[in-house]
C-alpha cells in the first residue's frame, strides 16, 4: 500500500520464526526484538539488545536513527515497539556474531525488492493481497469490497499527509474519530466486540460494516478535498463529521431493520461447530 503509515500489522515468516513487520514512510520496517530472536534464539533478547549496544558503541550512538517506536499489534492490542528499515536492520545484523546472519540479508533483500516491485506497480501489490485473501478462503465477491476499502483509506491517508497529518498516533487518532461517529465505538472496541485481539479488524468485518467503514472514509476525503483542512485539529474535526454522515446512515438504516449492523460475527479461522460469517 503506497501511503505513510499502516495499521496492519504483517507477520512474515523466516525460517519458521515469525517477524511482525509494516509500512512506515512507504517502506517496509521490522520488529527489531523478533529479528533478533530469529537470529540468536536467545530467551531474553531486550537483554540482548543492550549488550549489542554496549559491545559496539557506533552502533548505541546511532540508535536514535536505526529504532524507531511504531505502533505494532500484539495480544494486548496497540503498542509502540522499537522498528527498523531495511538498512537498519542490516546495521543491526553486523553486531550479531551468527552463521544466521547471511541467509537473513538475503531474505530481507528479496523483500526489498518486492517492495519496490509493489510501488512501481501497484496492482502487483493488489494482486498479492487478493491471493493472500482467497488463500484463506475469503469469497470472491468479499474480496473485491476488501481492497475496495483498502484504495479507500489509502486516498484518505494520502489527504491527511498533503494537509499536515505527520505522526502515526495522529494517523491512529483520527481513524478512531472516523469510526466513533460512524458507529458509535472505537475500532478497539469494535475488535472486542468480535473477541479480535491480533487480527486485523476489517479483515472480519461484515458487507455492511465494509461498506459504512467506506462511506465514512470516503466522506472525510471528500471534505478534506473541499475545504483544505490544516493540522491535525483541524482533520480532526473534519474526520468527525465525515463519520457522522456514515453514521448517520447506519441509524437510519438500523431504524429501518430493527438490526443492528455492527455484528460479533466474523472471518476467523473456522472452528468445529462454527461456521466464519458470509
Amino acid at each position: 500500500m503506497n501511503q505513510e503509515v499502516t495499521q496492519i500489522t504483517k507477520i512474515a515468516i523466516f525460517r519458521n520464526r515469525k517477524i511482525r513487520k509494516t509500512i512506515h514512510k512507504n517502506e517496509w520496517w521490522f520488529v527489531i526484538v523478533d529479528v533478533v530472536v530469529a537470529l540468536t534464539d536467545s530467551v531474553q533478547p531486550d537483554g540482548y539488545i543492550k549488550d549489542m549496544r554496549r559491545r559496539d558503541p557506533e552502533l548505541f550512538k546511532g540508535w536514535g536513527q536505526i529504532a524507531t517506536p511504531l505502533s505494532i499489534e500484539t495480544t494486548g492490542g496497540a503498542q509502540k515497539v522499537n522498528c527498523a528499515n531495511t538498512e537498519g536492520i542490516f546495521r543491526i545484523i553486523q553486531s550479531i556474531p551468527s552463521p544466521k546472519a547471511e541467509p537473513f540479508k538475503r531474505w530481507l533483500a528479496k523483500v526489498g525488492y518486492e517492495r519496490v516491485q509493489e510501488i512501481e506497480d501497484p496492482e502487483l501489490a493488489q494482486k498479492r493481497a487478493r491471493a493472500l485473501y482467497k488463500a484463506k478462503g475469503y469469497p470472491e465477491d468479499w474480496i473485491e469490497r476488501r481492497m475496495r476499502s483498502i484504495a479507500i483509506s489509502e486516498e484518505l491517508t494520502d489527504q491527511w499527509q498533503k494537509h499536515g497529518v505527520e505522526l502515526a498516533k495522529e494517523y491512529e487518532i483520527l481513524t478512531a474519530e472516523i469510526s466513533r461517529a460512524t458507529f458509535g465505538v472505537t475500532p478497539s472496541e469494535h475488535k472486542k466486540i468480535k473477541n479480535l485481539k491480533r487480527e486485523n479488524l476489517r479483515d472480519h468485518m461484515s458487507d455492511l460494516e465494509l461498506l459504512f467503514s467506506q462511506l465514512g472514509e470516503a466522506a472525510t476525503t471528500e471534505i478534506t478535498k473541499t475545504e483544505h483542512p490544516k493540522g491535525f485539529e483541524r482533520n480532526k474535526r473534519v474526520s468527525k463529521r465525515g463519520g457522522k454522515i456514515a453514521g448517520d446512515a447506519r441509524s437510519n438504516l438500523e431504524k429501518e431493520t430493527r438490526k443492528k449492523v455492527i455484528t460479533s460475527q466474523n472471518y476467523l479461522p473456522k472452528k468445529k461447530g462454527k461456521k466464519p460469517l458470509k
